[in-house]
């Protein structure tokens, strides 16, 4: 933690967004504690570091001022749990730029079924479903962070699921799917988010797997 603070203390961090082709997709593998073994040349090129600087640091390495601490502690204990979950993430570039991905993960055990991996695929998000419904969420989470702890933003955040009658991934499923609707891709997908198999194939398409 004090490793990734001194990062963060260096890089002065930039009201701006990184440049890259929103179509290609930024994998990763890392080990059971989240530091990099492998970052394939989108990941470099966007965040850009050279590999050999990612190589051996935590993942947290990317993470941006601007994300509230529960998002990484809600999805790190569905990881450890050996399952998936996709989150909307705002990371940080070397240069101190921002981008925002969508995570889709792969879980690898060992003969013994103890984790030892996890692979990483991260997309661009449309800006509409970050500007109109991430960002103020993120932000109030923040703020009630810093007034009064992760607890308090982790009841915060349930709360906000619990009346969109939505878990955190059927919601920004949902987001993501109507935003689509509404530019008329895939007019003729009816979604059903409580549906297990739907969800599935929802994340396989945009993942293109």
């Amino acid at each position: 933690m004090n490793q990734e603070n001194q990062l963060q203390n260096r890089i002065a961090v930039i009201d701006k967004e990184v440049t890259w082709d929103k179509t290609q997709v930024i994998m990763s593998k890392t080990n059971a504690f989240g530091i990099i073994e492998y970052a394939n040349e989108v990941f470099v090129d966007v965040s850009g570091y050279e590999d050999y600087e990612l190589m051996g640091q935590p993942h947290n390495i990317i993470r941006h001022p601007d994300m509230p601490k529960v998002i990484f502690k809600v999805l790190w204990e569905n990881l450890k749990q050996g399952k998936n979950f996709h989150a909307i993430v705002k990371n940080l570039a070397k240069s101190g730029r921002y981008y925002w991905v969508i995570t889709d993960f792969e879980i690898a055990r060992d003969e013994n079924g103890v984790i030892v991996n996890y692979f990483g695929r991260r997309q661009s998000v449309p800006q509409e479903v970050i500007s109109l419904h991430i960002e103020p969420l993120y932000k109030k989470l923040l703020q009630i962070e810093a007034a009064s702890g992760v607890e308090f933003s982790e009841k915060y955040l349930i709360g906000f699921l619990e009346e969109k009658k939505r878990s955190y991934v059927e919601y920004i499923k949902e987001l993501i799917y109507e935003h689509e609707k509404a530019q008329s891709k895939f007019a003729n997908y009816e979604i059903k988010a409580e549906d297990e198999e739907e969800e599935r194939g929802f994340f396989s398409r945009l993942f293109g797997r």
